[in-house]
């Protein structure tokens, strides 16, 4: 089980990794295709239009698949399409590659979620979630810094590099896992697979937790899009530079998701939800105002720190909407993540440059942020939550 373990935590680290790549990278990829700020984003936000739209039939099409050939197939269409980005001669075909790295990955990462209950023990499970969720948390840790670091010498150099370590995982995936085939035959068509969204769909509990789950999304993603740029413009750094200010986050996100649990048993949902949604709010519009990169990262360190506690309080939530469906509501988290995300990019490239800064992106996410915790609380979900705790 430890090979599984170490394998799935490396599959969503290279995932992570490459989902927020293009932040610190923007800048120079901006400059060397020539592209405006406003549209810049897109770089990023492709890569997510192409999992938030082939995430909602993934899962539940591999649900009736072997989640093996599944992962494989996967894995090695993401190390393809991520090694092509290196080779993009402009803005368009960076976008095409990015694109299909994220429908790649629309179809990899779920098989991760769905597998580790299949694959573990029931004692073990819980723990082996952790610690692929700690992969993508330590993604933006060390994954992204060091892929500016590589980037500082030769901008296609971080995507080769992610290519060929995603095409080495798949070759151990085929040696250390095994089958899971399903139980039963399930359909694949259109109708099959709309059905299994149908509980979701007329549930308003579900329907509010997962508008909350988006306006969260949209908010920090919006932030994190253009925070490369916004410190090359304000603090003239480099793309190292930047990096190394992200390991702020990623370390934050990483600690926060190893605090959860504690912190959840301490307080409850509700208050855990509303007190670290209110921090978040107060330190994102406070952000753009302060002078020194040093209090910046302490300030985004902070930020991710909470932001760490509330994800997985999140995902317990949508997790818990309805236990019979959870690959379904797996793959609609996917789907609502990255099509937020896509959104965001295309939102903040606007604000930046219509309204002239990170502030007014800061603002856009401060109001996403509170629309989210309204949204959570008049869903009801927390209250139910709480009672479970109770």
């Amino acid at each position: 089980m430890g090979r599984l373990t170490v394998l799935f935590f490396l599959v969503m680290f290279v995932i992570g990794t490459d989902t927020f790549l293009i932040s610190p990278l923007l800048p120079t990829l901006q400059s060397n295709f020539h592209v405006p700020t406003e549209t810049a984003g897109w770089m990023m936000g492709s890569y997510t239009l192409g999992s938030a739209v082939f995430a909602l039939i993934a899962g539940p099409l591999s649900d009736g698949w072997d989640r093996k050939k599944v992962l494989l197939t996967g894995l090695t269409c993401f190390a393809i399409s991520t090694f092509l980005c290196g080779f993009a001669v402009d803005f368009w075909t960076m976008c095409l590659f990015r694109f299909l790295a994220g429908v790649s990955a629309a179809f990899t990462a779920p098989q991760v979620w769905a597998s580790i209950p299949t694959l573990f023990p029931p004692a073990k499970i819980s723990k082996a979630l952790g610690v692929a969720y700690a992969g993508l948390a330590v993604s933006q840790a060390l994954g992204v810094p060091i892929g500016s670091l590589l980037a500082a010498g030769s901008w296609p150099l971080p995507f080769w590099t992610i290519g060929t370590f995603s095409l080495l995982l798949a070759v151990a995936a085929f040696f250390a896992v095994p089958s899971m085939k399903p139980s039963q035959q399930q359909g694949t068509n259109l109708a099959s697979i709309a059905k299994r969204y149908v509980p979701l769909l007329t549930s308003s509990q579900a329907r509010g937790t997962f508008l909350a789950y988006f306006f969260v999304h949209l908010g920090s993603s919006a932030a994190f899009a253009f925070l490369g740029k916004w410190m090359t413009d304000r603090f003239s750094l480099s793309v190292d530079e930047a990096g190394y200010v992200i390991i702020f986050l990623g370390l934050g996100n990483l600690i926060g998701s190893l605090c959860s649990p504690y912190v959840l048993k301490a307080l409850n949902p509700f208050r855990t939800m509303a007190a670290g949604m209110l921090l978040v709010i107060a330190a994102y519009v406070a952000l753009p105002f302060i002078p020194s990169i040093s209090v910046v990262k302490g300030a985004y360190f902070f930020i991710f720190t909470i932001l760490g506690i509330l994800f997985p309080l999140m995902v317990g939530l949508l997790n818990g909407l309805n236990p019979t469906i959870r690959g379904t509501i797996s793959s609609l988290a996917t789907s609502t993540m990255n099509a937020a995300t896509t959104c965001a990019a295309w939102l903040a490239g606007m604000l930046y440059a219509g309204l002239d800064g990170y502030w007014a992106v800061c603002m856009f996410t401060g109001i996403c942020l509170a629309g989210s915790l309204l949204v959570f609380v008049s869903s009801g979900v927390l209250s139910g939550q709480a009672e479970k705790s109770a």
